[in-house]
């Protein structure tokens, strides 16, 4: 892929949207929005690395009540031509086709290759990746079992989507190790999955979300790990622009 001129690619992740209630959540959506507004007017691609929602469980017809801003306008720039991929994060495992068939946009489960401009990207959200966390790679074996999200899907909504809520919030199992402080380079477990996935395959950039901490390491001289951060402290994104990669704050 060749990226077209004065364009760019803007990467973000973890707004956890919903969180920690109704009132704040509502205000950093419009701040959000007003980033993907902003971005628009030289996006070649949108790259949503995950956990856009604290919770988010998709039934057949129904899907969680509210984020009107931010998926109307998603719609609207994928709408306009300019294509969005999402990757799932552990907050928002539970998506089927609503993304895909509402809003034009691709949805990704698992990491991907991205190759532009002759860089090498790995992207994705970076839950249980690397050493560490087995409790949640355990628990996240189970949410994604089909038999588990069927019998989850014969709860009401309203019952099904408080309690997803709640569990999003106070169950750790569910978040993972996303803390949002700097553990060290010998102790950042996507730090040692990039290191190690380095030896295997050269990549220019390693590209992942979840931490909530922002973060730009030189693997080596010819690779850097990316964390994106999150947008509910930090405010930081990344973006491409056909030569360097950068993390930015939107203010």
């Amino acid at each position: 892929m060749e990226l077209p001129k004065n364009k760019k690619i803007y990467f973000t992740s973890d707004n956890h949207l919903g969180l920690p209630n109704a009132v704040e959540s509502r205000d950093r959506e419009k701040h959000f929005v007003s980033w993907l507004e902003e971005a628009r007017k030289d996006a070649a691609a949108i790259y949503l690395l995950g956990d856009l929602f604290d919770f988010w469980f998709e039934y057949k017809t129904v899907v969680p009540k509210g984020f009107v801003r931010v998926l109307g306008k998603l719609a609207e720039l994928s709408d306009s031509g300019i294509p969005i991929t999402f990757f799932v994060g552990n907050h928002d495992l539970w998506m089927r086709d609503y993304f895909q068939k509402e809003l034009g946009i691709v949805v990704h489960h698992q990491p991907v290759e991205l190759n532009v401009n002759k860089k090498k990207f790995f992207i994705g959200h970076g839950d249980g990746l690397g050493p560490g966390d087995q409790g949640y790679k355990r628990m996240k074996k189970l949410f994604t079992n089909p038999f588990s999200q069927w019998f989850f899907r014969w709860l009401h909504p309203d019952w099904g989507v408080r309690l997803g809520q709640y569990l999003s919030q106070k169950n750790k199992l569910i978040s993972g190790e996303e803390d949002v402080k700097f553990l060290g380079e010998d102790k950042e477990w996507l730090v040692a999955y990039s290191q190690k996935k380095l030896k295997e395959e050269h990549f220019d950039y390693f590209v992942f979300g979840h931490r909530h901490f922002p973060m730009e390491i030189e693997l080596n001289q010819n690779s850097k790990y990316i964390n994106l951060g999150d947008w509910i402290t930090h405010n930081t994104y990344a973006v491409f622009d056909g030569t360097t990669m950068k993390l930015k704050v939107w203010k």
